[in-house]
């Protein structure tokens, strides 16, 4: 078929995502319900055991490697080589957040690491960079709902029930709160979106973050 030419340019960007987004959620779904851990079914499990200094199990090692170095490119890759749109701004700041919740929960053993290997392993195979074809329940399901029951869940009530003094409890809790705000802005996305296709206002299936050529004309 033939693309447009700002289809075009997009292309590369949205296979990579797709790529990596379907490795990382197929390895997410492995350590969730084919590794011997109980952490989906048992979310507190996160933290039993929890002391510092503790080992990281190579399998989630890897999840986090995977991870660190996706959203350490992505900070690159969304301020110089990606589309510009409305939410980039708001794109780099869930990156940063990210990549520091990660690369801090390994560094100071959180336990809710593994936390973070649940939460970024339920999302399904998609990026909030990508609205119309997030339209799936599954965007509200494991975003709005799975993230919130699951891991906040552990992180800011079970974690303080299994370790009374646990380090960085405000400063990771509050990362993850930032990151459910985010998730609500994106949803109001795709909510606009469609509301835009059922009242005849888009004729095709175009992203609403993008400008308009009015708009980037006068820019």
């Amino acid at each position: 078929c033939k693309l447009q030419p700002k289809d075009a340019a997009k292309m590369p960007e949205s296979a990579w995502k797709l790529l990596f987004y379907t490795l990382s959620w197929s390895y997410g779904i492995y350590l969730l319900f084919f590794a011997d851990y109980p952490f989906f079914y048992d979310p507190p499990s996160v933290f039993y055991g929890w002391k510092k200094g503790m080992d990281v199990p190579t399998d989630i090692a890897i999840a986090y490697l995977l991870q660190c170095s996706f959203y350490g490119h992505s900070i690159y890759a969304t301020a110089y080589m990606d589309t510009w749109r409305k939410d980039s701004v708001v794109m780099l700041l869930h990156h940063v957040v990210t990549l520091t919740l990660i690369a801090f929960s390994y560094a100071f053993r959180a336990a809710r690491g593994r936390g973070v290997v649940l939460g970024e392993a339920t999302p399904p195979p998609g990026s909030p960079s990508n609205p119309p074809c997030s339209l799936c329940p599954g965007r509200f399901w494991f975003r709005l709902y799975w993230f919130p029951l699951k891991v906040l869940y552990a992180t800011c009530y079970s974690s303080l029930q299994s370790v009374p003094n646990i380090p960085f409890y405000f400063f990771f809790n509050a990362l993850l709160l930032i990151l459910t705000l985010m998730n609500i802005y994106w949803f109001l996305y795709i909510v606009l979106f469609v509301a835009k296709v059922l009242m005849g206002q888009m004729q095709e299936v175009n992203d609403v973050r993008e400008y308009d050529v009015e708009d980037s004309k006068k820019t």
